[in-house]
């Protein structure tokens, strides 16, 4: 008997751990989609029926809801169709090269945007998100789901306009959300020169792995912030290098070690270091 159960341990270990990366990649993919919400209401709906069903002896509504389970999957296919299909329309992607060259893309409008807005003077706060999600901040605004476009960037911030006040986040190549509201940093250290939108971006840093860009509306200067370090006086060049080493080489090399490099030295500029630039980029604090 013994003989045998250590096979049937690790085979049922093995089977668990199956179905559990299974589930939470279905749910991790699933999460925040429309269908998401008609799944939750229809799985609990049907347990619901079946607990009932089950409690007051209903046999034949409890065969009847059990051979319902069998078309669960075609009713899936039919609500998640939208999704399915982005899905598949993903994997025909080229990986490796897209996904580097349109973070590259995403730098160089991003750059672009900024330093019109510095030029003219105009406040701005910018988040650029990562791995950590930013679902909440995005629903104290308003949600665009816009392309990045430097001109349609550079023109939420401009003085007058519906969305000017907060900030934006940007994922992946779209501007998901503007107007939002960071939540402020309580770091009594940090320079009492530095008004809210300074604040507000060390604030959501601290919070997640976002790069926030933020431009002084009374200076023009522009800052980088990321795991609550503020890098302020960047230049064009200077701006450029720092977002290249947070976005397209740091975003290529998302593991364990790379994490543990990064919880050992959390300043952008260790995090230029770490990637083999050779200039390293230092804070300005005045």
């Amino acid at each position: 008997m013994w003989a045998y159960w250590p096979a049937f341990s690790f085979g049922a270990l093995l089977q668990i751990l199956v179905l559990a990366i299974g589930y939470y990649y279905i749910f991790l993919f699933f999460r925040g989609t429309r269908g998401a919400q008609v799944l939750v209401g229809f799985v609990l709906t049907l347990a619901i029926l079946m607990a009932l069903t089950s409690v007051f002896n209903l046999d034949a509504l409890n065969w009847l809801l059990r051979r319902v389970l069998v078309f669960l999957g075609v009713a899936l296919l039919v609500i998640f169709q939208p999704e399915i299909r982005r899905a598949l329309a993903e994997l025909g992607k080229q990986p490796v090269f897209a996904v580097s060259q349109e973070r590259r893309t995403v730098v160089d409008h991003l750059v672009q945007a900024v330093c019109l807005l510095s030029e003219h003077r105009v406040g701005a706060l910018i988040a650029v998100e990562r791995e950590i999600g930013t679902r909440a901040t995005q629903e104290t605004g308003t949600r665009l789901d816009a392309s990045l476009v430097p001109e349609l960037l550079a023109s939420i911030f401009f003085p007058h306009t519906p969305l000017h006040d907060g900030g934006v986040i940007i994922r992946g190549n779209r501007i998901v959300a503007a107007s939002c509201v960071f939540p402020l940093s309580h770091d009594m250290d940090l320079h009492k020169q530095l008004g809210t939108r300074h604040r507000a971006a060390v604030g959501l840093s601290e919070e997640t792995d976002a790069v926030v860009v933020v431009v002084s509306e009374e200076t023009g200067t522009i800052s980088v912030c990321y795991r609550g370090r503020l890098s302020r006086g960047l230049d064009r060049e200077r701006l450029k290098r720092f977002l290249n080493a947070l976005l397209v080489k740091g975003g290529q090399s998302e593991s364990p070690w790379r994490r543990a490099q990064e919880q050992l030295d959390l300043t952008p500029e260790g995090i230029a270091k770490s990637e083999g630039l050779a200039q390293q980029e230092t804070s300005n604090d005045t």
